[in-house]
């Protein structure tokens, strides 16, 4: 693992104005609605959620939230990526997970942030205020239901990492990591053999419970045995999808 980077905090409860924040609108044609929450939502009734929705950037390197601030707003990210950090006592992270483009934060039974939320490219989030949101989900039950299904997926998802990380080899949890996000490019309706990754390799490392320099062994051992291509640094090509498969499966290979 290695140790926290500095990011530049933007308050949830700064001025809108000043973080270049803006009413959001048209969120009907939104090009990751089909992912999000507001999916399960009538257009009449997305009205109701634009009314209250504010449309947040975050550049690359900036802090959405610190754990332990007051949880005051949920949001949806429409816009690049994020991460989500926790500092150990000693002073090294452990990244719980990577927030893309039409996943929800805000599913939490804690009234403060558990994690450091940091921009890990040019970003952007849909952000509601929490009593907004409680009034939005008694008025239209569909949206309960659908957080409720996303609680669940985020479970199952809890669970599969888990798993992934109690592996011993490293190749299975690198396999693992690409075809989880190759099947979500597949969902934004991006080639599913090419996996971009907003996220280094030393991100990688800590989400994985490696270090940056497995991590990069890894990826060449990938290579060499043509499983994928590299032709870019951010860039995974998947050449050989049922070898991946194999590999993420088989604690024995």
């Amino acid at each position: 693992m290695t140790r926290p980077h500095s990011g530049t905090a933007l308050s949830a409860v700064e001025d809108p104005a000043a973080a270049g924040c803006s009413p959001l609108r048209d969120c009907l044609h939104c090009s990751v609605r089909h992912l999000a929450v507001c999916s399960a939502l009538s257009p009449d009734e997305v009205q109701a959620l634009e009314r209250v929705t504010v449309s947040q950037p975050l550049p690359l390197g900036s802090t959405l939230a610190r754990a332990g601030e007051l949880r005051q707003h949920v949001y949806t990210i429409t816009a690049g990526a994020l991460r989500l950090v926790r500092t150990l006592a000693d002073g090294r992270r452990q990244i719980s997970g990577f927030v893309l483009p039409g996943d929800f934060l805000g599913l939490s039974g804690s009234d403060h942030h558990r994690y450091d939320i940091e921009a890990i490219a040019d970003s952007r989030v849909c952000r509601v205020a929490l009593p907004q949101m409680k009034d939005l989900r008694s008025r239209f039950p569909h949206l309960e239901r659908k957080l409720l299904q996303r609680a669940c997926q985020e479970l199952d998802a809890a669970q599969d990492a888990a798993m992934a990380l109690g592996r011993l080899q490293p190749a299975e949890k690198v396999a693992d990591f690409l075809l989880r996000l190759a099947a979500r490019e597949a969902l934004l309706g991006e080639p599913g053999r090419r996996v971009t990754l907003p996220m280094g390799r030393g991100d990688i490392a800590d989400h994985l419970g490696l270090t940056m320099e497995t991590v990069s062994r890894t990826f060449t051992k990938l290579r060499q045995q043509g499983l994928i291509a590299l032709p870019h640094l951010n860039t995974v090509e998947i050449l050989d999808e049922a070898g991946l498969q194999k590999l993420s499966a088989d604690e024995s290979y």
